[in-house]
């Protein structure tokens, strides 16, 4: 049994503090006003008999006792989270075939996850998965190729096809470790270097070409990569700079230690990636398969992505139902 004082909404919130040292962002992610934030902090610290956080300094920093609660409390959180996604989608019993496209942002991390719980699901079903860029699984959903797809949004209407919004991508600057310091200080640097973009068939890089004509922003031409891992590579490897989203840089885990992050210096925007499914559908399938993937989204990949970079708090988030 927890100790009186010890709650899931109090560990929640010291999560959230922990991350973004700010009372007023961690109101934001946990859904509750600055008042109650500092109450459930109160009411935790009390519990424990010892401070968490250093209460004098802003932002907020953890304290050594703090830190190694924060791990605890890390794994706790992630693992409830990961079973209260498992036990969303539970009856699919009735379906008899079921194809889905995923994004290949998702590969590392939910895919594999989202794999099984279907699986267990789908006793009788015969059912196909696959995984590509957006405008691969966007024209597969186009020619009725699949029941469901999840894949950024172009922000048109596809004839015959609901659309289910996800998650919240803004676009980011990555460069290589050590190159910028404070890029809206330092954008003659970005000329030092070349920029390397994705390959223009994907949306992505029509986001992105769309955007930096948007801010009458021109960057010599000379790479242009169809894989996003060797994209990273190259910035790893000194090559340029790139404009991603926090999804693809986590995917480049490999890559973390000689990449730095930072927020688009001209212009912030941001993609959509959204559950696509057929109109005809009954509409609680593609309900319960959204609802699920945003909360794998939420403990796989938005949770792990604040954590390594806390200004993403508030950016980076669930789009709720």
């Amino acid at each position: 049994m927890l100790m009186k004082g010890v709650t899931l909404r109090g560990l929640e919130v010291f999560e959230a503090l922990a991350k973004t040292g700010s009372v007023a962002q961690a109101a934001e992610i946990t859904g509750l006003s600055q008042p109650a934030v500092s109450q459930q902090l109160r009411n935790l610290e009390k519990a424990l008999g010892t401070d968490l956080v250093d209460h004098g300094r802003r932002p907020m920093r953890v304290t050594p006792a703090g830190r190694s609660f924060l791990t605890r409390t890390e794994a706790v959180l992630s693992e409830l989270r990961v079973a209260q996604s498992e036990l969303t989608v539970m009856d699919l019993t009735h379906l008899s075939t079921l194809s889905i496209g995923l994004i290949d942002d998702f590969d590392n991390d939910l895919t594999p996850r989202l794999a099984t719980i279907l699986a267990d699901s789908l006793t009788k079903c015969r059912f196909k998965m696959i995984t590509a860029p957006s405008h691969e699984i966007s024209a597969a959903m186009a020619a009725r190729e699949l029941h469901i797809a999840v894949a950024a949004s172009t922000g048109q209407l596809m004839d015959g096809v609901t659309e289910y919004p996800l998650v919240r991508d803004p676009f980011i600057l990555v460069a290589p470790k050590g190159a910028l310091r404070n890029p809206p200080e330092e954008l003659h640097v970005l000329n030092d270097l070349p920029l390397l973009r994705y390959s223009r068939e994907q949306l992505v890089s029509r986001m992105i070409e769309a955007h930096l004509a948007r801010q009458r922003l021109e960057f010599e031409e000379r790479f242009e990569i169809g894989s996003h891992l060797a994209l990273m590579a190259m910035v790893a490897r000194r090559v340029g700079w790139a404009v991603t989203t926090p999804l693809g840089y986590m995917r480049a885990g490999r890559f973390h230690d000689q990449i730095d992050a930072f927020p688009l210096p001209f212009g912030a925007f941001s993609r959509t990636i959204s559950l696509f499914a057929s109109a005809d559908w009954a509409d609680q399938v593609p309900r319960d398969i959204a609802q699920t993937l945003r909360r794998l989204v939420q403990s796989q990949m938005i949770d792990p992505a604040i954590s390594q970079q806390p200004w993403l708090a508030g950016q980076l988030r669930v789009i709720e139902s």
